[in-house]
């Protein structure tokens, strides 16, 4: 099983109207594959959240491969 980083962001305007993505949350998750990690990092989100979707607290969800470390 390999391990994701899953990072959520909310895309919000700051007082001058200028957008800025702002991190929601990120998670560790093992999974097969990228598509297995975001579809687990957006139940915990919603979970966590006490939303029904995810994109309720979130634009975007990022999903990342972590290297495995040599022993």
């Amino acid at each position: 099983m390999r391990k994701y980083l899953v990072t959520f962001h909310k895309t919000v305007p700051d007082d001058t109207g200028h957008d800025h993505r702002v991190m929601q949350r990120q998670a560790i998750v093992g999974a097969r594959s990228d598509v297995d990690a975001a579809r687990a990092a957006r139940a915990m989100l919603c979970k966590a959240s006490g939303v029904v979707d995810w994109q309720l607290r979130a634009d975007t969800c990022e999903i990342v491969e972590l290297a495995k470390h040599a022993a």
